[in-house]
């Protein structure tokens, strides 16, 4: 009882002490911002000095959040934020400082800024993602703390930030831990750091909080939607308008703040051949703000997926978050871009973001280049299945992932977990979470990366509960890699026992761009094209094939991959060097893609 109410009084402390996180804002780009991106300085504090006290209890003061400075020479203060190293942000430490490459720990960050108020509007501090644990302090004064390395979060800073000068210091802390998501074991590189945009928006006091507009589920002539509002604030008038399609709309909220509509129209469907899309705008009398949302349908039917009424064949790509040619964590516009217009030289309709919620601008630049988006949340490999603490974690990432992207008519699968081993937890945490996205979106796809289970005389079967929780059935496979040789890819059968499509999620191998030899060799060219070329022999014999989305477009860092002179720290299975030379295995989906373009005109 002694620990229930010690535990109780540490709780109030800590809401009395901080402003909560609150919903996000959506379309932070369309509000009025001042971005805080750029210069800020950083300590690394691996003892976490500037946090705890020397018992091992969280400061009260005198912590680096404060920023002290001496005010007179015998002043003790161990630290200056102001007089340590720069670093840009967005950015990961890991690239930006050679001493902080394999770094997992604490870094503090520290921004100054000016800052000019507007009365009657609240302050809104944004962070594109942190990873992966994130304190936050405006002037010295905690504003709210948030977990998981991939998705926005923000707080109402209204009543701390001043007219003038201010600063923000962050503390970020990135070791992987047993109970996270991502669990400890994993194959991409635990870039730390604040990685993409700050910024602080001005909106009304009383503001557009949260909207969906989209084509109502099995009603291709309706749009329907809704709006919110911050507060539970009745009578207030909202607009919504498409001039394109002749729509204005004039609601008034209800008791909760919110407005709900439908209503007939005949939009022009996004698709990859024609990603259009539509300006939107939703105001009331102090507020407006601009998107752009096309309207599609995504079904399954049988062991086809339908887009649009019309059967498709996903020729995908798997995109790591890696930033091309530079290194590190790929965070801008140009990134994307180039990311993006790769996968559609290769040919690509659609493109798997793995193996979290990347940034909101790839997959706005997705739908703006007609990629069809698979979005995923970190539940990979081992998680530990039994942990309710773990559970809420994954379902908060769950739920931010839907809540961001859910107006962005490219995302046409949520998948809910990559690889992750049998047993009868999994089954219940993965069914929860699958069962969770439905009630938050009925509007697209669930999946999951499976796995296949080897049986004699090279049968290969999916045997995996899953199924009936899911809309596409995935699987991840490395034959002429981690499993038999490219030649014995002939031979191999596959048993999918479930009448839905398939999506061959994951498959791939090796290869050092630039070096050659004999198509039996590992790690050269030539042995990565051929096994491509005969795992896309194999894998179109699949009844219901629907889907690939080969093992990746380019090579990313990851501490798994330590082969001197081959890996030094990359996966190598990229069609695309870090340095951006294509490999000769690109030009195989290449050739492959675009007779899959002719089969499904």
């Amino acid at each position: 009882m002694k620990k229930i109410l010690t535990g109780l009084i540490s709780l109030f402390i800590f809401s009395s002490l901080c402003a909560k996180e609150i919903p996000l804002v959506s379309n932070i780009y369309a509000r009025t911002y001042m971005s805080l991106n750029g210069k800020w300085n950083y300590v690394i504090d691996p003892l976490e000095n500037g946090y705890y006290d020397y018992r091992l209890k969280p400061f009260k003061e005198n912590g680096f959040f404060e920023n002290k400075k001496a005010a007179s020479p015998s002043d003790l203060v161990e630290y200056n934020l102001d007089t340590s190293p720069i670093m840009n942000i967005p950015g990961d430490w890991n690239m930006r400082d050679p001493n902080l490459f394999v770094y997992e720990g604490t870094v503090w960050f520290k921004k100054d800024f000016l800052y000019t108020k507007k009365s009657g509007n609240r302050d809104i501090l944004y962070f594109g993602a942190v990873n992966y644990d994130a304190k936050v302090y405006v002037n010295g004064k905690l504003v709210g703390a948030h977990i998981g390395g991939y998705t926005p979060f923000n707080f109402d800073v209204t009543d701390v930030v001043k007219d003038g000068k201010n600063f923000v210091v962050v503390k970020v802390d990135n070791k992987r831990a047993k109970d996270n998501v991502p669990t400890v074991n994993m194959d991409w590189w635990n870039y730390g750091g604040i990685t993409r945009d700050v910024m602080i928006a001005q909106v009304p006091d009383t503001y557009i909080e949260d909207y969906s507009i989209q084509l109502k589920k099995d009603e291709q002539g309706l749009i329907s939607g809704w709006v919110k509002l911050n507060t539970a604030s009745a009578g207030q008038n909202i607009s919504i308008q498409v001039p394109e399609l002749k729509l204005r709309l004039q609601l008034t909220t209800d008791t909760e703040g919110k407005v709900t509509f439908e209503t007939k129209v005949k939009p022009v469907f996004w698709s990859p051949e024609n990603p259009k899309l539509y300006d939107v705008i939703i105001s009331k009398n102090d507020e407006k703000i601009n998107d752009q949302i096309g309207f599609r349908i995504i079904e399954t039917k049988g062991k086809e997926i339908l887009l649009n009424g019309k059967k498709v064949f996903l020729r995908g790509i798997s995109i790591h978050e890696e930033a091309p040619y530079e290194r590190g964590r790929a965070w801008s516009k140009e990134d994307a871009v180039t990311l993006l217009t790769w996968a559609k030289e290769m040919g690509c309709n659609y493109v798997r973001l793995a193996h979290y919620p990347h940034n909101e601008i790839m997959v706005r630049e997705a739908e703006k280049l007609g990629l069809m988006v698979w979005s995923e949340i970190p539940v990979y490999w081992t998680i530990s299945w039994d942990n309710p603490d773990t559970y809420r974690n994954a379902q908060n990432q769950l739920y931010d992932m839907i809540y961001r992207d859910k107006n962005r008519c490219a995302v046409v699968i949520w998948s809910i977990a990559n690889e992750t081993p049998h047993s009868d937890a999994r089954d219940r945490f993965l069914r929860d979470l699958s069962q969770y996205a439905r009630q938050q979106d009925n509007t697209r796809l669930i999946s999951m990366a499976m796995e296949v289970t080897k049986a004699p005389d090279n049968l290969n079967k999916l045997d995996d509960n899953m199924n009936e929780y899911v809309d596409v059935i995935s699987f991840n496979q490395y034959i002429g890699w981690y499993r038999a040789s490219n030649e014995a890819a002939r031979l191999m059968k596959w048993e999918i026992p479930y009448n839905k499509p398939v999506i061959i999620s994951e498959f791939g191998g090796s290869a050092l761009q630039g070096l050659h030899g004999d198509k039996t060799e590992r790690w050269t060219e030539e042995y990565q094209e051929e096994l491509y070329i005969r795992n896309l022999e194999m894998l179109d014999k699949i009844d219901g094939l629907s889907g690939l989305s080969p093992w990746i477009l380019v090579d990313f860092r990851s501490p798994r991959r330590q082969l001197p002179d081959v890996q030094d720290f990359f996966n190598r299975k990229g069609l695309v060097s870090s340095w951006g030379i294509k490999k000769k295995a690109f030009f195989v989906m290449q050739n492959y893609y675009n007779k899959k373009k002719t089969e499904y005109k």
